[in-house]
């Protein structure tokens, strides 16, 4: 039977070498603990990895097998692709507690010491060598690669202090002051963004990931580290900020390619797992489905769009922020009305361009354009691209022949010189009386969609505005304090007054 098999409360009873010995325990590597508990959870059908999204048929299967082979990782994606939280789950594939010796600083097995402090501690006191026990929790290092960071950080460096406090020479291995990497034996250090770490701090990786072991300032110490090791980097880091040397790749032994969702259902899973939405807000704002997927347009236009910059990625961090300002968006008009609840509206979309703006980085044209106007037109992509998902056609509509088009009736009443402003803080009771004033509008949503709540409804009758509007059937303005619907024509003629902007019309 092995150590870990016994009950957690019987475990923790274990205060000696002795005992430790006499409950069966036989020391394993860290990579041996990781493909163990694998095995263990793939026989019993476990999720491995949970909710991380999209990766089913593609990183996590990867991961299993790195795992199984008992591999280095490198994770190399672009932003925002669950990189460094699938290396933080790495922790759940280990076991509960490990033994250590008491006090050791190296996490030291204890029957197998690996410090000089641990090897003199058992040898002196023996089967009444004092052990404590380790959580998983704990056997988990994670380091951002900066410039800055240097070889006295990752692997140590003799310490004058303790020379001095211990009164001994700086030939004594015992002036020795750990860096990051020994204190994780026997557990998991991952570095993050591995491109941005110095060649030379690269190279002094060289001997851990080979030969498992390190040298620090020319001591003849040998430490045989046991340690799992995940990287993560970004692709883009290769060619613009730094690179990994390629001995130091040609010692990971799998990198492993992560990936954006591939669908708008993927995406809307993730952010609604992600997405921080507090309880008084899912009490007062009410949302359907079409938000979702219009949100998870927005990023995916951003990826397709000719104003960003692939290279750089757009992270699902973008989705998650956008979704949380428009939930708070609805929340502070009801809250500026006196509501007790509200219904997400198209236009608190507008909301959403903070969260796109410093999420995506713009190329030439799109630095010409604006980082406003981008997201004002990766929104327009969006609602058009879901428009024909609840909607006939309009270009198709208009052309064919003895059917009428199911638009005229609105198209119409916007020809004859009418407007419609939808305001940002508007009341729900001024907003419907706005929608409701528009002929034909009603009708379509009712035909297209009879399924829908009244409240889904006039979130529709709205939508069906913007999705013309996007399909030059009407013009779309920007206003100080809203939108403004009118005739495709009239806003053409239309010259923007002085102080406004002319990309106020979209």
């Amino acid at each position: 039977m092995r150590y870990k098999d016994i009950p957690s409360e019987n475990l923790l009873k274990i205060k000696t070498l002795g005992q430790l010995k006499a409950a069966g325990y036989k020391p394993q590597t860290v990579k041996q603990e990781l493909r163990h508990n694998l095995i263990q959870k793939l026989q019993q059908k476990e999720e491995v990895f949970p909710g991380i999204w999209g990766y089913e048929e593609t990183v996590i299967p990867d991961m299993q097998r790195a795992i199984l082979s008992m591999h280095h990782v490198n994770l190399l994606g672009l932003r925002g692709q669950a990189k460094t939280r699938i290396a933080r789950m790495m922790v759940d594939l280990l076991d509960e507690y490990i033994p250590v010796v008491q006090g050791s600083e190296l996490n030291d097995d204890p029957l197998h010491p690996l410090s000089r402090y641990a090897k003199d501690y058992v040898h002196e006191h023996g089967d009444d060598t004092p052990i404590s026990w380790l959580h998983r929790s704990d056997r988990y290092t994670e380091k951002l690669a900066t410039p800055d960071v240097s070889v006295a950080d990752l692997i140590g460096d003799a310490d004058p202090i303790k020379a001095a406090t211990l009164k001994l020479p700086y030939s004594d291995e015992r002036v020795i002051h750990f860096g990051l990497i020994p204190r994780s034996h026997r557990g998991i250090f991952v570095i993050n963004e591995l491109p941005d770490l110095q060649a030379r701090i690269q190279v002094a990786l060289f001997n851990i990931l080979q030969e498992g072991d390190i040298q620090i300032r020319g001591f003849k110490v040998r430490l045989p580290l046991d340690i799992q090791f995940i990287f993560t980097a970004n692709p883009e880091d290769y060619t613009n900020r730094g690179s990994i040397v390629t001995p130091l790749k040609d010692r990971i032994d799998s990198q492993i390619i992560t990936h954006y969702p591939k669908t708008i259902e993927v995406g809307r899973k993730i952010t609604k797992q992600e997405a921080h939405i507090k309880k008084e807000q899912e009490k007062l704002v009410q949302t359907n489905e079409l938000v979702s997927d219009l949100v998870e347009q927005i990023a995916f236009e951003a990826r397709e769009s000719e104003y960003v910059d692939a290279k750089s990625g757009v992270s699902a961090r973008l989705t998650i922020s956008a979704f949380e300002n428009l939930v708070s968006a609805a929340e502070r008009r009801a809250l500026m009305n006196g509501e007790t609840s509200t219904y997400i509206r198209v236009s608190d979309f507008m909301s959403t361009i903070p969260s796109v703006t410093g999420k995506v980085e713009l190329v030439y044209e799109g630095e010409q354009e604006g980082a406003g106007h981008v997201a004002q037109i990766l929104m327009g992509k969006a609602i058009r691209t879901q428009f024909l998902k609840y909607f006939p056609d309009p270009d198709k509509a208009k052309k064919a022949k003895n059917t009428p088009s199911p638009y005229k009736k609105i198209v119409g009443w916007f020809s004859d010189g009418n407007t419609l402003d939808i305001l940002n803080d508007a009341s729900d009771a001024d907003y419907k009386t706005a929608l409701q004033n528009v002929p034909g509008l009603a009708e379509l949503v009712e035909k297209q969609q009879p399924k829908a709540d009244e409240k889904e409804k006039l979130f529709l009758m709205e939508f069906a505005l913007h999705g013309l509007a996007e399909h030059s059937q009407l013009s779309k303005n920007k206003l100080t304090t809203g939108l403004q619907f009118k005739d495709l024509l009239s806003g053409m003629f239309t010259m923007p007054s002085f102080g406004e902007e002319d990309d106020d019309n979209y």
